[in-house]
């Protein structure tokens, strides 16, 4: 992913035909038959400011991983409403995209060419999931962090707590 987007860019890998969609990420990490609502998670600004932490930097591109990127970030328990909002806000994404095909991710995301609808799409997501983590629009890039830290102690005090219950190994 390089760094002139505030959003990770995902390529729909859905093979024709299919019951079910695969997203990719650079460098190919598969999200396969998982709920539309993943999409608005890692389209997020939020999920960009947390691998911009957590994971490692080529350049000036991050080394996506889906070990420290997907799996460690933070995410609030979600109702079905919340999940219906999230998949509603991945379809606005994916059909701003596709007005503008056979337009390719670099074109569509590079930031100074992107699409206004794809923009608002962003947009739109960003403040649905911002609403559900904090009730209101993040102030900036820090507060999301100390956001999603917070959570991420409590996710993982939770996890060390389980397995201790269970007798295994932290």
């Amino acid at each position: 992913m390089g760094s002139r987007s505030p959003h990770q860019p995902l390529e729909n890998a859905t093979p024709p035909n299919c019951s079910f969609t695969h997203f990719l990420t650079k460098p190919h990490f598969a999200l396969y038959d998982a709920p539309l609502w993943n999409v608005a998670l890692i389209a997020s600004r939020l999920h960009w400011v947390w691998i911009g932490t957590v994971c490692v930097r080529l350049e000036m591109r991050f080394s996506y991983s889906n070990t420290l990127g997907w799996n460690t970030f933070p995410v609030p328990t979600l109702t079905e409403k919340n999940k219906a909002d999230l998949t509603a806000c991945a379809e606005g994404i994916l059909l701003a995209r596709e007005v503008h095909f056979p337009a390719t991710i670099a074109d569509l995301y590079d930031s100074a060419n992107m699409p206004g609808e794809l923009s608002q799409a962003h947009e739109r997501n960003d403040e649905v999931l911002e609403r559900i983590y904090i009730g209101r629009r993040f102030r900036n890039d820090t507060e999301r962090l100390e956001r999603l830290f917070e959570l991420y102690i409590k996710m993982s005090t939770a996890h060390a707590v389980s397995k201790e219950t269970r007798g295994e190994r932290t």
